[in-house]
């Protein structure tokens, strides 16, 4: 066999196994492979197993004794947006709260605002800067939200900015439409009327030019209820479209209890999920998407992860990078927290970061592990063994990035 490309002594491969959601118990299982190799051909991982026998390739890499994980995936980001909210937290150092932060022309709407007002080349501009940055820190695919437009032409015009930062960044993306994610001021006495307009208008445009793969909405109180969240869920559905959820981040909304009747891909936050929606995901095998950035950043409680996996949910992990609640792109720190805070195993964390992202957006059957047939999304890192990586927190142990685009693999790193 002949690869187009040999990476080759590896102290040590590891990797979550399958294209299903890891639950429970099963998120601790990693196969580790000592004294390793990968091969891949057209993009796609065609062999990995201990040191090669007759394998050549036209390009060959020496790993150098580094560890070997698969490329990270982030389930839940705002990616696109403009402008920054750092002015908010020396308001609420000086015991602000959002309402009077609201007030002063703060809080997601100054987003809505800021990316209403900005250009195409703005937005696109700033999100490779941040699309650069995940990549370098390992991530090799992010699910993008739209969200801070809030109206048919903004929302529309957002998502398709997501397919141009597609065709033009390293990194793959996978569009999320999130017209309820607020309700624009312009409907602030009237939340059924946008409801009504995100039904009537955007998810049949966003269908009619397949902007996106999924819909999401924020449940919550303050943005939209149960009744609003249901009703615009199934709308989406009717679509075929799949579901997102926020869920339950303040308050005990209900919203994992409908990702869980709707059939909900992921149900994402759920620092105050209930019982029964845990029960509901957990039968409907819906993936619970943690942020612990936005627990960190609002020093607010942190989803009972341990919780959650010993209830048998498959449990995911993600930045939610946006600039009000978790304003970093770095999926390492993510899993440091998670480590800490959340008491997760460094083995539940890989499989949180990589297979089990993957399922959140759809995509375990092309990526999320190290084995043959899957994209070549792979990263060589610099660290002794898997704890290692999270132990060791606040810097970039990603030593070199393989990422699959058009059916071939790109080397970024510094080897």
């Amino acid at each position: 066999m002949e690869a187009d490309l040999l990476i080759y002594n590896i102290k040590k491969i590891y990797t979550p196994l399958g294209n299903c959601p890891q639950c429970g118990s099963d998120m601790e299982k990693i196969e580790e492979i000592e004294n390793a190799y990968i091969a891949i051909k057209d993009g796609k991982i065609v062999a990995a197993g201990k040191s090669p026998a007759a394998i050549s390739a036209k390009e060959k890499i020496d790993a150098k004794g580094m560890i070997a994980i698969p490329g990270f995936v982030d389930p839940h980001t705002h990616l696109i947006h403009y402008g920054s909210r750092e002015n908010e937290v020396a308001l609420k150092l000086k015991g602000y709260c959002y309402v009077d932060i609201l007030k002063q022309g703060g809080g997601i709407l100054s987003t809505v605002n800021a990316t209403r007002n900005a250009s195409d080349n703005q937005l696109i501009e700033k999100a490779m800067k941040s699309l650069d940055i995940m990549l370098s820190h390992g991530t090799t695919t992010v699910e993008v939200k739209s969200g801070y437009g809030l109206s048919t032409e903004e929302e529309i015009r957002l998502l398709r900015l997501m397919n141009k930062l597609n065709s033009i960044s390293l990194v793959d993306i996978v569009p999320t439409f999130l017209g309820a994610h607020s309700i624009p001021t312009e409907f602030k006495e009237n939340s059924w009327g946008y409801v009504d307009k995100i039904i009537n208008e955007m998810i049949p445009k966003v269908k009619e030019e397949n902007l996106a793969e999924f819909c999401d909405v924020f449940c919550e109180d303050g943005a939209f209820d149960y009744e609003q969240s249901k009703k615009i869920l199934e709308e989406a559905k009717k679509y075929g479209m799949k579901l997102k959820i926020h869920a339950d981040e303040l308050t005990q909304s209900g919203g994992g209890e409908l990702a869980g009747i709707l059939g909900a891909v992921s149900a994402d936050h759920l620092e105050e999920v209930s019982e029964k929606g845990i029960e509901l995901m957990k039968k409907a095998g819906t993936v619970g998407v943690l942020l612990p950035g936005v627990s960190y950043f609002l020093d607010r409680p942190y989803a009972n992860a341990r919780k959650l996996i010993e209830k048998g949910l498959a449990v995911a992990l993600g930045t939610d990078y946006n600039p009000g609640t978790s304003p970093t792109e770095n999926l390492q720190l993510i899993m440091s927290f998670a480590y800490i805070k959340m008491k997760m195993s460094a083995k539940e964390i890989l499989t949180a970061v990589t297979l089990n992202a993957a399922c959140a957006i759809d995509k375990g059957n092309d990526i999320g592990t190290i084995e043959k047939g899957k994209k070549a999304d792979i990263l060589l890192i610099d660290a002794p063994n898997l704890d290692y990586v999270m132990y060791h927190f606040g810097v970039n142990h990603v030593n070199t990035v393989i990422k699959s685009k058009e059916d071939k693999a790109v080397v970024i790193g510094v080897m």
